[in-house]
């Protein structure tokens, strides 16, 4: 696996953050809204612990879905040539970056409608979900992030067909983890700091120029794969 593969995983995170708030923006605010009450004192950092709880599950999650699936991809690869399989993996890779960059830079939204594959799933997982709201301790915040890393989610859907052209569980659960941590300034923000922030991330110019950048990273690799044809 490239570097820039990690990059780009921490790039989509963090540029995804319209996405990430409107999908999980609203939880995270109800969370925040019903926490056990804390002394005046130290509400601030009891919110804070509450909240990386909460996302340290919800990454967790994310890593260990990136891990069945590279581990899978892996798995499937001991059945074909392998120097053709890699290949195939990484045309795959390739191409997956670019239709992300597209949807960072707001040229195409394609990618969200793969949203619909994990539809079937998340009605079983959503009402043990729920269960946990409110959150009545760091425990409870954890549990429920972890549930909820579940959630549909056309960003986190495509940055899982990244795992599989990684090609081993390691590296699938590496990327998904880059991935979260792109996602936290978004989710730890509140109030007028998350305002501000997805504003930020909003502007044609940052959208444009982050989405560019990983649709450069899918022609590098696409370049690479068809290099190897030759």
């Amino acid at each position: 696996m490239n570097d820039y593969s990690l990059i780009g995983a921490l790039l989509v995170g963090l540029m995804g953050a319209g996405h990430c708030i409107g999908m999980c923006g609203g939880l995270v605010g109800a969370l925040s809204a019903n926490l056990p009450k804390q002394p005046a004192t130290n509400a601030l950092m009891s919110q804070l612990g509450y909240l990386l709880s909460y996302n340290s599950g919800r990454i967790i999650s994310y890593s260990l879905a990136g891990g069945l699936i590279g581990g899978s991809a892996s798995a499937l690869g001991l059945l074909f040539d392998a120097d053709a399989y890699l290949l195939v993996l990484r045309i795959f890779a390739g191409i997956m970056m670019i239709i992300t960059g597209l949807y960072i830079a707001q040229l195409w939204a394609g990618v969200v409608q793969i949203e619909r594959i994990g539809r079937w799933l998340w009605q079983y997982i959503a009402p043990v979900a729920n269960k946990f709201i409110p959150i009545k301790s760091r425990c409870h915040a954890f549990i429920a992030g972890a549930l909820w890393g579940w959630l549909p989610c056309g960003l986190v859907y495509s940055m899982l067909t990244w795992c599989v052209a990684a090609g081993n569980a390691f590296d699938g659960a590496l990327i998904m983890f880059c991935f979260g941590l792109g996602t936290l300034p978004a989710l730890l923000s509140a109030g007028i700091a998350a305002s501000t922030f997805s504003r930020w991330v909003q502007k044609k110019s940052v959208r444009m120029i982050s989405g560019l950048a990983l649709v450069a990273f899918g022609i590098q690799t696409l370049y690479v794969a068809i290099s190897q044809l030759s």
